[in-house]
């Protein structure tokens, strides 16, 4: 990790740090089609074309595609944004041109009406053998973290997983939320074969930000902890998210 990056970027590295070392496993094969579902501003799309991989961003927001055209122009890169949703990618992706190897689905499934159905759309884009990276948020930590800020009746909600739960709010994008056990579930009832389940930003939610931005090398043991701990199954219910690699 640089010295030289912004606190918000050191809070950012510690959040992503274990999906994108997932990410490069899945990608060490060279060169790939990817597709990511609900990209919107490209923060993965921008960075993995920079790899050298072909990307293509789905997104229903005009002003999304838009931000996401003028930050890869930013870097040199070329991105594909096309205007959509999960629910479109069957009639968005031309997989008889060239097939789709990966396909990015981060913080999607807790927005659609039906993740199943979501998930299976996928499995059609995806080449045989080809990668989805999945990105789901973790019920267990929604349900602290809305105690902690004293939202008592959210909490209790999504404790006992029930409608009250995936009401969405202004400030925040919440809707589904996922047990380890659940979102793996749904991967292998539309045909899919697990790779790999890590826990991600176990810690990052909690630590203050002035920690990360005052002391010596705190950001850096941050982003070590969050690996340490991103494949131990114990720590799931702690995860803000969960992410999966799926065959």
């Amino acid at each position: 990790m640089s010295t030289n990056e912004r606190p918000s970027e050191r809070r950012a590295s510690a959040r992503t740090a274990v999906v994108w070392e997932a990410l490069a496993t899945a990608l060490e094969q060279g060169s790939s089609r990817i597709v990511d579902v609900g990209g919107g501003t490209g923060g993965f799309a921008v960075r993995l074309a920079e790899l050298g991989h072909r990307v293509t961003v789905v997104d229903p927001s005009p002003d999304a595609l838009a931000a996401l055209d003028r930050r890869a122009r930013e870097v040199g890169v070329e991105v594909t944004g096309l205007q959509g949703d999960v629910s479109d990618l069957v009639d968005l992706i031309d997989i008889g041109a060239e097939p789709v190897d990966v396909v990015l689905c981060h913080g999607v499934l807790e927005v659609v009406d039906d993740p199943a159905a979501a998930l299976a759309t996928i499995r059609r884009v995806l080449r045989p053998g080809g990668v989805l990276s999945l990105l789901v948020a973790q019920r267990h930590a929604a349900v602290i973290a809305r105690a902690m800020a004293g939202h008592f009746p959210q909490a209790l909600a999504l404790l006992a997983d029930t409608p009250a739960a995936t009401e969405t709010s202004p400030s925040s994008r919440t809707g589904h939320r996922f047990t380890a056990d659940e979102a793996a579930s749904l991967l292998m009832g539309a045909g899919f074969e697990l790779a790999s389940i890590h826990g991600v930003r176990v810690f990052a939610d909690l630590v203050p930000g002035s920690l990360l931005d005052l002391e010596p090398g705190a950001a850096a043991a941050l982003v070590e902890l969050e690996r340490l701990v991103a494949e131990r199954a114990e720590y799931f219910p702690l995860a803000t998210q969960l992410h999966l690699l799926a065959l």
